[in-house]
């Protein structure tokens, strides 16, 4: 009984440290400046190399490469849509 209470514990004291740390690192991620976008350019760029070796380890190469190019057309979205505010910003 006492192991349980204290098991309970400490899995709700971490759930709560977890849940309020989290919360505030989230928050500073802001897509809306080119700075933003480019960074987000770079993490769908790791999803989609993720994506394609998750999906050929297990044999599915047309599904790898056609979620491949989904992810790197949606980094170039995000890269264009960077460099287009960034250019906006030093011209005006």
């Amino acid at each position: 009984m006492k192991r349980k209470v204290m098991r309970l514990l400490t899995v709700a004291s971490l759930g709560l440290t977890l849940l309020f740390t989290l919360a505030p690192v989230n928050a500073q991620e802001n897509a809306n400046t080119s700075k933003g976008e480019i960074k987000e350019s770079g993490r769908e760029v790791k999803r989609a190399g993720t994506s394609m070796g998750r999906n050929m380890k297990h044999g599915r190469v047309v599904r790898a490469g056609k979620r491949f190019g989904k992810h790197v057309g949606r980094a170039g979205k995000h890269f264009g849509r960077g460099t287009k505010k960034a250019i906006k910003h030093a011209t005006s």
